[in-house]
């Protein structure tokens, strides 16, 4: 349901507590008192039969009894009375309930969810503490105390971690603009706080602690949309332990769950950190350092001890020293001793004087090149820490977000430490903590470029007929796993090399024949449905040369077989052309199903110890070059594809293209369940699959709807005709910030007034990513493209709608080039909209239109949008467009009889 009636919840009017109590221990009485002693200035009723009055408060007997509805309920009863009592709120007009009762689950919980649903009321928990809104004085839960007013989230799926969370950053001056505790999630969720958090105005920053994600489309949309506004930092529990289900190939077993959700989190944009520590470690980080400047690092300090310190942690936490260049080098050499080490970290000495201080920092600082600047500095008594801290002070204010500071020590740096604090300066109490936190925004750097990535589901043209028939003839077979010759005409559909092969009878002298057709020498192989890993019983043997190599290897090999696993089917031998590439890479690479993000990719060091070495990194589809280069780089035999010594560079093309077949053929191809190709061998002349196994389902898991992020909708791309010539209409794409820069410079100051509603005429470069880079599950841009003069494409208008995460309202705008209007093409580009947000279910089209713009009120007025009766603004009219079957018959017709 998503941010409906979530504005009741998080920001209510009036509050009744069903349950109110003076019973001393009681959770109806110890939620009736916080919310008393808060500053709350809404009305706050009390509900329980028991009394006539608590604390001086009127008690009412039953919710029909309140004087009028409240907007948030808090119900603090037995299990059992928590169904009736949310569906006579609901029908007074109560929007929002917290349940705090334990106990609800099976029936008892369906019949909750079914009192709230036909009237939208919200339900937070049920089992939760409650939640805190500190900017409001509202303190709607059992906790011990009060929060401290701030602009952080904290968001938590662990009622007893907001306890600690609150007392913890109480006696550390940290405060919320909200504190919200999930409970057991029957309604709210983390995703639906993410969605009206992204755009609170009172929230800098959310912080996230998860247990568990349910809905992974629904959480990836919201964290990607929340990500893009403000910083999202997660805590996510259960990195180790159980929760890696059992899987038949290597890839199954690798693409365990915790790892899954470190990729679902990086692909977001949002920044995994392990403890609570670090949570509000990056969250005042983010909110005081910049993180373009994270790139590198460069130390200045007063002790050559604590610079060591800072070195070792760069080295530990892979954050690069800066090296400095020769006019940094000649400036510092005019305000440093002779002896200066003329190296990164920077020693300025213990006996430096206050201008020694100012005027390193201002050559750090002014460095055109803009790395992050550790300034560290110990107590001495040769200058007042606090005097040291006054005169750098504004140089920090005049470069903003550039440096980091470590006051090495306690009591004697408190005031040098709160003259920092006060011109917006990060500050550390080591530097190990000040080099960590840089490591961390690098990490969110990072994530927020994966952020802006927006692959098609497809990128070429693989032969998915042939693909998809060899799935259908296995699984109208009732096998589970391909053979290999069905999965080498897999690869090869999708363009992944794999060597010749014949599968035969398992007899020495059939393969001998095969050997004779493919030619020597060759890899010898068991088949067998019920042995897929072949080295296990010694089922591969390389490099036979001749007839009688293969007859003895073959004998052998049937022999360990039905003496190891005498279970097994023996089905065949597999004779295989021998690939001799001395100098290539064994890699893995890999699908696998998980059971909350849906199909995922697995790249990694293959070979037969591949779980032991466990290198690998998983992303989630779809991907492109971009997107698997990144996975790439997130392995430890990244470095060994670069090259060493006499092993030149593997073709790393090669290898991205494969990454990027897979994440395609996922998407094509939904029975696909597991995929393992190990080894693939990499080297400079390209890719080959040595060995690949192929497991599929007549329960399709796979498919481009089940990613946990939509892909680029290639089925709503069209050609049509418009004013005499083709024109393409598809959806916007990443790479087309260029041709959409091109159509805002062509614009002309009026309409420019008109579409954006003000005088400006430039668009920042992150406006143009926000309005290329879009979650196609959430908003759709469909683009006009035709040739240019020059043979270029080009952009001639483009039409956006936005829904809402309830997908009720869509805010729709067109933009036509100015040269071309009055011809048709803005009602090409709406009725495209319309069609589109009518299939997706939404229902309502709006729009916001300057009274002046003649041309739009014609434009919506024949394709049947009316006036919203509430008035938008003395500037603007709300148009109104309803989507419903009805309602488009009639606007059809309505057009028709207009024509």
């Amino acid at each position: 349901m998503s941010i409906r009636n979530l504005d009741a919840l998080l920001a209510p009017t009036s509050i009744a507590v069903i349950g109110a109590s003076m019973r001393a221990g009681s959770v109806g009485t110890t939620v009736w008192r916080n919310l008393r002693a808060g500053t709350f200035t809404g009305p706050l009723y009390a509900v329980n039969p028991k009394y006539q009055e608590i604390d001086g408060a009127i008690a009412y007997a039953r919710v029909a009894d309140l004087p009028k509805a409240p907007d948030l309920a808090v119900l603090c009863t037995p299990a059992a009375t928590i169904p009736k009592l949310v569906s006579e709120l609901a029908e007074r007009g109560t929007r929002a309930a917290i349940v705090m009762s334990a106990g609800i689950t099976g029936p008892l919980k369906q019949a909750m969810l079914d009192a709230a649903r036909p009237h939208l009321l919200r339900l937070l928990g049920p089992n939760c503490i409650g939640l805190l809104v500190p900017r409001l004085g509202l303190n709607a839960s059992f906790a011990h105390a009060d929060a401290l007013a701030g602009n952080l989230a904290f968001v938590t799926q662990s009622g007893a971690l907001l306890t600690a969370v609150l007392d913890w950053t109480k006696s550390r001056g940290i405060g919320f603009s909200h504190m919200v505790s999930l409970g057991d999630r029957a309604d709210v969720d983390a995703g639906d706080l993410l969605d009206w958090l992204a755009s609170d105005v009172n929230t800098r920053a959310i912080l996230l602690y998860l247990e568990s994600i349910e809905s992974a489309r629904k959480f990836m949309s919201a964290a990607r949309g929340a990500a893009r506004n403000k910083p999202v930092i997660v805590v996510k529990a259960g990195r180790a332990g159980g929760g890696v289900r059992a899987a038949a190939s290597h890839t199954g077993a690798l693409a365990g769950s915790d790892i899954v959700v470190d990729a679902a989190i990086r692909r977001a944009g949002m920044l995994r950190v392990d403890t609570l520590a670090e949570l509000f470690t990056a969250a005042a980080t983010l909110a005081r350092f910049d993180a373009a400047h994270a790139n590198d690092l460069v130390v200045m300090t007063n002790g050559g001890g604590a610079g060591v310190l800072a070195a070792d942690a760069a080295e530990r936490y892979q954050v690069p020293l800066a090296p400095l260049d020769d006019a940094l080098i000649a400036r510092l050499d005019k305000v440093l001793p002779a002896t200066w080490s003329r190296a990164n970290p920077i020693d300025i000495i213990g006996d430096a004087p206050v201008e020694r201080y100012t005027a390193t920092l201002r050559a750090l600082l002014n460095d055109p090149r803009g790395p992050a600047v550790l300034f560290m500095h110990a107590p001495t008594a040769i200058v007042p820490s606090a005097e040291i801290a006054r005169a750098c002070a504004p140089l920090l204010r005049e470069r903003p977000g550039r440096t980091l500071t470590c006051w090495l020590g306690d009591t004697a740096l408190a005031a040098a430490r709160r003259t920092f604090e006060d011109v917006g300066a990060a500050d550390y109490a080591t530097p190990e903590d000040a080099v960590h936190a840089l490591a961390m925004l690098r990490t969110y750097r990072r994530n927020q470029a994966l952020l802006l990535e927006a692959p098609n589901a497809t990128s070429g043209e693989p032969d998915r007929d042939a693909a998809s028939a060899l799935i259908d003839r296995a699984i109208a077979a009732q096998r589970t796993w391909l053979s290999a010759t069905e999965v080498t005409a897999l690869l090869q559909a999708y363009g992944i090399p794999a060597p010749a092969l014949r599968v035969v009878a398992p007899e020495p002298e059939a393969a001998i024949a095969a050997a004779h057709a493919i030619g020597y020498p060759v890899v010898l192989k068991i088949v067998s449905p019920e042995i897929q890993h072949k080295s296990d019983v010694g089922g591969v043997v390389i490099g036979l040369r001749d007839a009688d190599e293969l007859a003895a290897a073959a004998t052998a090999m049937l022999a360990r077989a039905r003496s190891l696993r005498p279970d097994a089917r023996i089905e065949g031998l597999l004779v295989q052309t021998m690939v001799k590439r001395p100098y290539a890479r064994e890699l893995i690479v890999g699908t696998s199903i998980d059971e909350v993000f849906g199909p995922v990719v697995l790249f990694g060091q293959g070979g037969t110890s591949v779980e032991v070495v466990s290198d690998r990194a998983v992303a989630l589809p779809p991907l492109n070059v971009p997107l698997a280069r990144d996975l790439v780089s997130r392995t430890r035999v990244a470095k060994l594809l670069d090259g060493w010594r006499d092993h030149p560079p593997v073709a790393i093309d090669a290898v991205h293209g494969v990454l990027v077949a897979i994440s395609q053929m996922l998407a094509d191809l939904p029975a696909l369940m597991e995929l393992d190709i190990n080894p693939l061998l990499a080297d400079a002349n390209g890719v080959i699959a040595l060995d690949a196994r192929v497991r599929v389902s007549p329960e399709p898991h796979a498919g481009a709807k089940h990613f946990a992020i939509r892909p680029y909708p290639n089925e709503l791309e069209e050609v049509v005709r418009w004013q005499d010539r083709e024109i393409v209409v598809r959806p916007i794409r990443p790479e087309d910030h260029a041709m959409h820069r091109a159509l805002v410079a062509r614009i002309a100051p009026e309409d420019w007034r008109l579409r954006f509603f003000q005088p400006r005429r430039e668009l920042s470069a992150s406006e143009f990513a926000r309005l290329t880079q879009i979650d196609y599950d959430r908003e759709m841009a469909f683009i006009a493209v035709a040739k240019a003069p020059d043979g270029s494409n080009e952009i001639l208008g483009v039409s956006r709608a936005i829904a809402d995460p309830d997908n009720r309202n869509a805010e729709f705008a067109i933009l036509v080039r100015s040269d071309l209007q009055r011809r048709g093409l803005g009602r090409l580009l709406l009725d495209k909209l319309i069609h589109y947000c009518q299939a997706r279910g939404v229902e309502r089209l709006v729009g916001e239109v300057l009274h002046d713009n003649l041309g739009m009120f014609a434009l919506a007025k024949s394709e049947g949008f009316a006036f919203d009766p509430r008035q938008a603004d003395h500037q603007t009219r709300r148009i109104v467009l309803p989507l419903s079957s009805s309602a488009q018959t009639s606007r059809r017709r309505g057009a028709e009889r207009a024509a």
